[in-house]
């Protein structure tokens, strides 16, 4: 594991996607940031994060043989590490609303971004960023954000935390790579954010539908159980849960 730590950044996702333009990193190569000016999120949304206070990390992830059509396994993969981290911190009720944003009840308290690593047709890797809120105290116009340290009153050490999720991340990556695909989709679906409850969801025509979640399909797609009775499948751009 080869880890960079770095005062200040626009964005560790495009630190580590400049450095895959010239050369493929070394698998588990880590980039820190204490500060990063341009971080994103899910469809281009902006990660706001307190100089010092939250981590904000991406790692280069090698794969072999690995299928595109099966890249939603990884972020269940990472989801499925930093909930067992944050779990081992006594951070209570936790869930990850699809796809890939983990809460405690309905605060979020970490983002995930993948970027895919393609050259000459062939998929290298994965670029996985997240932002973990740890020691942040004040989220101005962010009702729906929290961190580990209001949750808990614990003022924790990052570079401990950094570990933990480094860890579980080769645990699960292992799992990943040995094809324990069922494995990974039933704990994942075991913490889906308002599975099996009546929701609300606004589709991309910025109409509202109501629904019941059932699961993710094989490709990661959110499967709902809708008015008509009958069960539709939605990507990404397709829809949002409201909280």
């Amino acid at each position: 594991m080869y880890i960079i730590k770095l005062d200040a950044i626009d964005s560790t996702n495009r630190y580590l996607k400049d450095m895959a333009s010239v050369a493929i990193p070394e698998d588990y190569t880590v980039i820190v940031a204490e500060q990063q000016s341009a971080g994103r999120g899910q469809m281009g949304t902006k990660w706001d994060s307190e100089i010092g206070k939250n981590l904000t990390v991406s790692v280069f992830k090698k794969f072999g043989d690995f299928k595109i059509e099966n890249q939603f396994y990884i972020s269940m993969a990472v989801s499925l590490a930093i909930c067992k981290v944050l779990r081992s911190f006594k951070i209570p009720q936790l869930y990850i609303k699809w796809p890939n944003d983990i809460l405690s009840a309905s605060q979020k308290i970490c983002g995930i971004l993948i970027e895919n690593v393609i050259k000459n047709n062939r998929f290298k890797g994965s670029i996985i960023g997240f932002g973990l809120n740890i020691n942040q105290k004040f989220f101005d116009d962010l009702p729906q954000a929290s961190s580990m340290s209001l949750l808990t009153g614990i003022i924790y050490d990052k570079d401990e935390v950094l570990s933990k999720v480094l860890n579980e991340l080769q645990f699960y990556f292992n799992l990943l790579e040995s094809q324990k695909y069922e494995e990974i989709k039933i704990q994942y679906e075991a913490l889906l954010f308002r599975k099996g409850k009546p929701s609300t969801f606004k589709c991309s025509n910025n109409k509202t539908i109501s629904g019941i979640i059932q699961g993710i399909s094989e490709t990661g797609k959110l499967m709902v159980w809708t008015e008509d009775g009958s069960v539709k499948t939605f990507d990404l751009k397709e829809i949002t849960l409201l909280y």
